[in-house]
């Protein structure tokens, strides 16, 4: 008995790997087809290129007595990229918060280089070179993932570096050519659930309930979003970014208009998807213990389960919509708007909409996953011990 389980388990391993391979499979061809164009030039950047290059000379600072920096430093910074790579050039260093760096000795930047036909090219400090710092916080991020989740762990690395080259190279390149944004997160969505859960599962009656559970929670959140746009006359023209948005959709057949709701798909996602499997694999966990459980008790104790995830998710996600416009909403507090200024200002009411369109998503995921789970988990049994059955009685 022990063996057939085993053996059962390695099946729906290996149906899930053969899934997700295909879904994988679906991706790169996707990825192949979607990629082969040349993109509308917005910005020249004829002669121009950015390049790695470490500090080796100050020529003029701009440090005065008081600690302070005004104007631009000289400097000369050796290429380490590029066609003049291994050349010393001299540059400027702006002195701003967005561009530019306090330079030192030995320090590592990214630099505009803008060649000159038959001359000396002009050099400007772009930025410090973070590269290795974001790499390291990745590997940091991985490693983690490993000593905590082990293989499952790894995997998770894997599913998610794979919704992030989906959401690069399959999403972007669908809205850049036209294709509606919602329709194209939700087909990324749909990919990065299939592959996600059947390739971290298996293939079993869970993983089926878990990705048609996170279908439902995002495409609630979506419709909602959209209903609540409708009625508020919110779209994607409202955001702070629009006049960036106008320039590019001039050039390029964007619809802008939608990339306001296709973002609420992706970023209620994994919530909703974390929701989703917890519930299936605790109602499965609970049948197992308990075969004799009806689809009501199992209902129940998914229900049980899902208020106490409800909390702790809905805080999760509507806190994570705070954090990224945090900024924003502490511009508004110092300005101290009146309140109906605030509540009717673009800003405050997309962060309701995201906010609370995704929690309900994820309060919807709940009972619809606790019941599709419940149901089936019961009729995949039923039909087992049927065929048990009349194999025997043969």
């Amino acid at each position: 008995m022990i063996k057939m389980n085993k053996l059962n388990l390695t099946k729906g391993k290996i149906i899930g790997y053969i899934i997700a391979l295909v879904g994988i499979a679906l991706s790169a061809v996707l990825i192949v087809l979607l990629n082969s164009f040349d993109k509308v030039e917005l910005v020249s950047t004829y002669n121009r290129t950015f390049e790695k290059a470490t500090v080796t000379k100050i020529t003029k600072d701009n440090l005065e007595e008081d600690g302070e920096r005004y104007g631009n430093q000289e400097v000369v910074l050796k290429i380490k990229t590029g066609s003049y790579a291994g050349k010393e050039l001299s540059a400027i260093s702006p002195n701003g918060n967005l561009f530019g760096a306090p330079c030192t000795v030995g320090l590592d930047v990214v630099a505009i280089v803008s060649a000159n036909d038959g001359g000396e090219p002009v050099v400007t400090v772009y930025s410090r070179d973070r590269e290795y710092v974001v790499y390291a916080f990745v590997a940091l991020f991985v490693i983690m993932l490993w000593l905590v989740g082990g293989k499952k762990g790894i995997k998770s690395a894997v599913c998610l570096a794979l919704t992030f080259v989906l959401t690069i190279f399959v999403y972007f390149p669908l809205v850049y050519r036209g294709f509606s944004p919602f329709w194209a997160a939700a087909i990324i969505c749909v990919l990065s659930t299939v592959i996600t859960i059947f390739f971290v599962a298996g293939a079993n009656v869970k993983s089926v309930s878990a990705i048609a559970g996170t279908a439902f929670g995002v495409l609630v959140a979506g419709v909602l979003a959209l209903i609540f746009g409708q009625l508020a006359r919110i779209n994607g023209y409202n955001v702070s970014e629009v006049e960036s948005l106008l320039f590019i959709g001039q050039n390029i057949p964007i619809n802008i208009g939608g990339l306001l709701f296709s973002g609420i798909l992706i970023s209620t996602l994994g919530a909703v998807m974390d929701v989703g499997m917890s519930l299936a694999s605790t109602i499965d966990e609970i049948h197992e213990k308990k075969p004799g459980l009806s689809v009501s008790e199992l209902f129940r104790s998914g229900i049980n389960v899902g208020r106490d995830m409800m909390g702790t998710m809905s805080n999760t996600l509507i806190l994570a919509f705070v954090g990224g416009s945090i900024v924003t909403l502490m511009i508004d507090y110092c300005y101290d708007l009146s309140y109906y200024q605030l509540i009717n200002s673009n800003n405050i009411c997309i962060e309701i909409m995201q906010g609370i369109s995704g929690t309900i998503g994820i309060v919807l995921t709940v009972p619809f996953t606790s019941l599709l789970t419940a149901v089936m988990i019961k009729k995949y049994h039923k039909k087992k011990e049927q065929a048990k059955d009349s194999g025997s009685g043969e």
